[in-house]
């Protein structure tokens, strides 16, 4: 074979050539990605701050009686005669009745009946009130029957028919006490929500029994051994906080699987934003623009809060309705683990079909 036909032609290899790279954003300010990113971050945080001032504001920031039920001691013409002259001149802030005495007097406003009743005797003007029932109440009627006694140049002396204790000085330690079992209850619910999630609707329902057992009992001790709160059934007002943070932890429970990263939104709506305002810890019903005060009657927060007052300054008072707005929530929120559970199911079922069947993932 000759050399031309053997020889062989050399190719040089051709460079190669960089992968091209889109130019970097040359803008001081930063990609336009960046903000839709941002913003579905801070949808949540933006919209619990709206929601906590609506809801703060709407209820706290003008508090002023509505229907406050108040008495004039004394049966007499001129004493009916000055009670109706109130409710008149109070445009509905009012709701003025008579008492024949002082004794009943006491006893209408240590059963809750009334938030004070004003006596005028000889010598002095007296104003019946109980302040573990509501300080802001107590403040507030003292407010109106104060300028009063002045007008009619008697002393002024004021009848704590039922004082807070001496480690409560603002009569408010009750609703904190209810702000960190609301608190505790939600965020242990979100720990459990993803610890139970794949280990079957026992483990959904049973796992908060325990957990807001322990929750409550904490929270409990340290408002009765710590801080002195109260120093009485204490094991009573366990019992209703355990209920309580059962309730706040199954419904907990029940949204995570479903609202995912908004449970955090409607866990605070249902248990800060709606449940303090309407709970009667800062201002009683009395006090409050009508939607607040509507929840009063059956809001858990509110529930237990009335439950707890009357086990600790009230004793003997009844509190069965409020009791029963709990197990009627706690029904609710069980009710509610067993929906999700099943929606959590068929949802598996048929992330597993599409998984397994390529024809019905494509029509799908």
């Amino acid at each position: 074979m000759s050399n031309q036909s053997a020889e062989i032609t050399a190719v040089e290899p051709q460079e190669e050539r960089p992968a091209r790279v889109a130019p970097a954003h040359s803008s001081l300010l930063p990609h336009p990605s960046m903000w839709k990113h941002l913003g579905l971050h801070i949808l949540v945080p933006v919209l619990l701050g709206i929601g906590m001032t609506l809801a703060y504001l709407g209820a706290f920031h003008q508090p002023s009686p509505h229907h406050l039920p108040v008495a004039i001691v004394g049966d007499s013409a001129q004493s009916e005669v000055f009670a109706q002259t109130l409710n008149n001149q109070g445009d509905g802030a009012l709701d003025v009745r008579n008492v024949a005495d002082a004794h009943q007097a006491e006893q209408l406003v240590r059963d809750r009946t009334i938030s004070a009743a004003y006596e005028v005797t000889p010598t002095q003007a007296n104003l019946y009130v109980a302040t573990a029932a509501s300080a802001t109440t107590t403040e507030t009627v003292e407010k109106i029957f104060q300028p009063i006694a002045f007008q009619q140049h008697l002393p002024y002396n004021v009848v704590d028919v039922v004082p807070v204790g001496k480690h409560d000085a603002t009569g408010q330690g009750i609703f904190f006490l209810l702000v960190g079992l609301s608190v505790g209850g939600y965020a242990v619910a979100a720990a459990v929500a993803a610890v139970t999630g794949k280990h079957g609707l026992l483990a959904r329902i049973f796992v908060p029994v325990i957990a807001s057992a322990v929750v409550s009992a904490i929270v409990v001790g340290i408002a009765s051994y710590v801080y002195h709160v109260f120093d009485h059934n204490v094991l009573q007002v366990w019992l209703l906080s355990w209920l309580y943070d059962l309730l706040v932890m199954w419904i907990g429970v029940a949204l995570m699987p479903i609202l995912k990263n908004w449970t955090v939104l409607a866990m605070t709506v249902l248990f800060v934003q709606l449940n303090f305002t309407s709970s009667g810890g800062i201002f009683q019903k009395t006090m409050e623009p009508g939607f607040f005060a509507s929840l009063n009657d059956f809001w858990a927060g509110a529930g237990w809060l009335n439950s707890a007052t009357a086990l600790i300054y009230f004793p003997g008072q009844g509190f069965g309705r409020d009791v029963a707005v709990l197990a009627i929530w706690a029904a609710v929120a069980v009710i509610a683990v067993l929906v999700s559970h099943l929606v959590v199911r068929r949802h598996a079922r048929v992330e597993a079909a599409l998984t397994t069947s390529p024809q019905l993932a494509a029509a799908h």
